[in-house]
């Protein structure tokens, strides 16, 4: 059939589905907040060091290094710590470092249903105080009011700098720190971090537990830069890695694994159990901490071939994800004892049978290194990340 002479139309060809984004004008206060953060990372992650060192290490020129490095100094981000003891020839360099324990984090933990963690804890990682509030099941405004006390207390208690306070929260958590929904707490489109920061007075920074923890284990416990962290509790989540970033998702819910069906009618030995969202058969009416001690109580004699159960139905659920990212490792963030055995191993040789060799063999399934710090880490690293652009 000859092409037809007709002029391409929006008829003929279909409606244009994508448009390019709009541009903003790049101003030169956003290149001098980039090249500060670029100092700012090098210190954080690479210790002191001298201004050759931070030129070789950012690509920046050793003039705009001097310059900024004199603006933190005046700051009080960094500290000059004299020279560098060398036996080379020529002047020895002077080492600025990032004053860590002298600026502090203010971070609150929401996952554990009975009871509310907080903290204040150093830029690298050290815990200052420690309190913990019985929750008292509250729920929706109370809730609110109960972590908005609990943040006031720490930072009346704190006598560093405060750089601002970032929370853990339960839930599908949007960009802005709005709680789109987290059932256990009540919250419904609640603009947490708008609120806090109001009445704190201070910026605050909130995401989803799950996600904070991967935060937390790969800036501070060493996890791989393209991994998964599961964390289970009284639910089941996932925090995603890929190349160092957090996969997020469209709707900001990447990682909700324990909602996805494990067990139905077809599932040998396994009976459908009915889940908080409604649906029967999730990953965590299995793996959830309450639900693995269940299992394991009916049989206690068999409570190793009950958890190998349950990690066999993970590693049938996370194969997939581990294929589709080439994810390094999975680590497991809960009780050891249910987690750290079994069920573990049991996960590991399923990814293995699963996944393509070249996935499969390198990858590791470990338990998480941070514990029960690893949410409240990870909420540090989101106030780093938000006001100081350490990444």
């Amino acid at each position: 059939m000859p092409r037809s002479s007709q002029p391409l139309t929006a008829r003929t060809a279909g409606p244009v589905r994508h448009r390019l984004r709009p541009t903003t004008k790049v101003l030169p206060e956003h290149a001098r907040a980039h090249n500060r953060s670029l100092v700012l990372g090098h210190l954080f992650h690479d210790g002191p060091s001298s201004r050759a060192d931070i030129a070789r290490s950012t690509g920046l020129t050793r003039v705009t290094v001097s310059d900024l490095v004199a603006a933190l100094l005046a700051e009080g981000l960094v500290a000059d710590l004299g020279v560098r003891a060398e036996s080379r020839v020529g002047k020895p360099a002077t080492l600025v470092g990032l004053r860590a324990s002298d600026h502090h984090v203010v971070v609150v933990d929401l996952t554990d249903d009975a009871t509310v963690h907080g903290a204040v804890m150093t830029l690298d990682g050290q815990v200052v105080t420690r309190e913990h509030v019985p929750s008292g099941g509250a729920t929706g405004s109370q809730a609110v009011t109960l972590v908005e006390e609990l943040c006031r207390r720490l930072l009346a208690g704190t006598t560093g700098i405060v750089v601002g306070v970032g929370i853990s929260s339960p839930g599908v958590v949007d960009a802005a720190g709005r709680v789109v929904e987290a059932p256990n707490r009540g919250w419904y489109d609640v603009p947490l971090a708008a609120r806090l920061s109001a009445a704190l007075g201070a910026p605050v920074h909130v995401a989803n537990d799950a996600n904070t923890r991967a935060l937390g284990e790969y800036t501070y416990g060493g996890a791989a830069s393209d991994a998964m962290v599961v964390t289970v509790g009284q639910g089941v989540g996932a925090g995603m890695l890929v190349d160092g970033a957090l996969v997020r998702g469209r709707g900001h819910a990447a990682g909700e694994i324990g909602h996805v069906t494990v067990v139905d009618e077809q599932t040998a030995g396994e009976t459908p159990l009915p889940c908080a969202c409604g649906r029967t058969g999730c990953l965590e009416t299995v793996l959830s901490a309450p639900a693995l001690r269940r299992r394991i109580g009916l049989a206690p004699q068999d409570a190793d071939a009950a958890l190998a159960s349950v990690g066999r139905m993970l590693g049938r659920a996370l194969a997939p994800v581990v294929s589709a990212l080439d994810l390094a490792e999975v680590l497991l963030s809960g009780p050891p004892e249910l987690l750290d055995g079994p069920l573990r191993e049991a996960t590991t040789t399923t990814l293995r049978d699963r996944t393509m060799p070249v996935i499969g063999q390198g990858l590791r399934v470990r338990m998480a290194a941070l514990d029960e710090d690893a949410a409240l880490a990870g909420a540090a690293v989101l106030v780093l990340s938000g006001q100081l652009g350490i990444t």
